[in-house]
This record gives C-alpha cells, structure tokens and sequence, in this order.
C-alpha cells in the first residue's frame, strides 16, 4: 500500500475512533430547575380533586415516567437510579435542580435536589 494511502486510512481510523468522544463532550451535563411532573399529564393534571403530587405518583406507578417542566418544555426524565426515583417520588408536584445530559427532550438524570427558594 503507497504511504499516503496508509496516511489516508490511519487518518479515517484516527477520526472514526475519536467522533463519540467529540459528540460525548457536545452532550454536556446542565443544570435544569422546574417541577416534578410525568410525561403523560405534562404541565396540566386533570385528576379532579386530586394533587398534582398524588397525580403524578399515580400516573408513573401507571407506567408514565417522571418528567420535568421548565417554563413551557416538558422534559423526559430518564434515570434507572432507586434513589434518584424515590428523591422525584418525594418531590412529586414540587420544584426540584436536575443536573443531566440533554437527548431531544429527554433528560438523563445525574443528580436531583430538592430546589432552594
């Protein structure tokens, strides 16, 4: 093989082998502050006479997942993490600090606390 095609393959190597650690550091970790919701009720619960923490304890014991409203965007809340779900759980209907990697408008959990007003 002529040297500057081996240059042209090592160099195609190099840089297939390097793309998830570039895209793995555009993914950076944020901080996000709203309250805990689930991905199915959003910012509105309609569960007449019912809280919104009963509400949202309701609907993800139903299969929905946490989720996190900021503002006007609902988020996603992915975690597999026990504590990080019974720390949502606690919080249900109330403002939490998320800190997490951002996917489209799901959010990997790294960390959950209750917000300081």
């Amino acid at each position: 093989m002529p040297l500057n095609m081996r240059k042209a393959v090592l160099t195609v190597a190099l840089a297939a082998g390097l793309i998830p650690v570039g895209l793995r550091a555009l993914q950076a970790e944020t901080t996000y502050t709203g309250k805990v919701t689930d991905d199915m009720c959003g910012a509105k619960h309609d569960m007449g006479g019912s809280s919104d923490a009963a509400c949202v304890r309701m609907c993800v014991s139903g299969g929905s997942n946490y989720a996190l409203v900021v503002g006007t965007r609902v988020y996603t809340l992915s975690t597999t993490d026990k504590q990080q779900r019974a720390t949502l759980d606690k919080y249900a209907g109330e403002r939490v600090v998320v800190k997490g990697t951002l996917s489209g408008t799901t959010l990997k959990v790294a960390t959950v606390a209750a917000a300081h007003t």
